[in-house]
């Protein structure tokens, strides 16, 4: 969930960067990145779809060639949204998204993305790549940005398994979170 938070706010600041030729921080005020889990399995009918929101702890970006993108997330500051469950199931849901079994937030506190290039796909639009690291692993990643109404939006899905998290799943894998997650992000450089 996290990588592709942090893949979605290294995407917008390589776009930033390449429209500048100043060193840029992200703007963690007006940026943000959705993280939505689905469920799976026979019984997923009784389980929740997941929506989580991942703020940016800090991040740059450099429209010097080659342009650059630089960016990190606190695995302990994402939140769980999810307006249609009760306080107690949000924090159930929190709790074990960060423990032990699933980002381990206090082994792994941190989430990165650096960007290794970044390429012209049209108009106001980039394909990113570089090295993203969630849960100790670090995958390489690829995605795509658009710039409108100057901010810089896409949606990235990431699979928790290339980075060593194994899905939840109980009950004999009748209910389950799917392995692919869908990172939403929109986010504004500082002027």
């Amino acid at each position: 969930m996290q990588s592709i938070v942090a893949l979605s706010l290294w995407t917008v600041a390589a776009m930033a960067a390449a429209g500048s030729a100043e060193q840029r921080p992200i703007d963690t005020e007006r940026s943000t990145l959705t993280v939505l889990v689905h469920k799976a399995g026979l019984f997923s009918a009784f389980a929740d779809n997941h929506v989580i929101r991942a703020p940016i702890a800090g991040g740059s970006i450099s429209a010097e060639s080659p342009a650059a993108v630089e960016l990190s997330v606190r695995t302990a500051a994402l939140t769980v949204l999810d307006p249609g469950l009760s306080a107690g199931k949000r924090a159930e849901v929190q709790a074990r998204m960060l423990g032990p079994e699933v980002l381990d937030s206090r082994k792994y506190p941190d989430i990165t993305f650096a960007s290794t290039s970044i390429e012209s796909a049209g108009a106001d639009r980039w394909t990113v790549r570089g090295r993203l690291t969630i849960h100790g692993e670090t995958q390489p990643a690829t995605f795509s940005v658009e710039r409108r109404d100057g901010r810089y939006r896409g949606t990235v899905v990431l699979r928790q398994r290339d980075f060593g998290i194994r899905p939840i799943s109980i009950m004999g894998g009748t209910v389950k979170v799917k392995d692919e997650l869908a990172v939403e992000f929109d986010i504004a450089a500082r002027k």
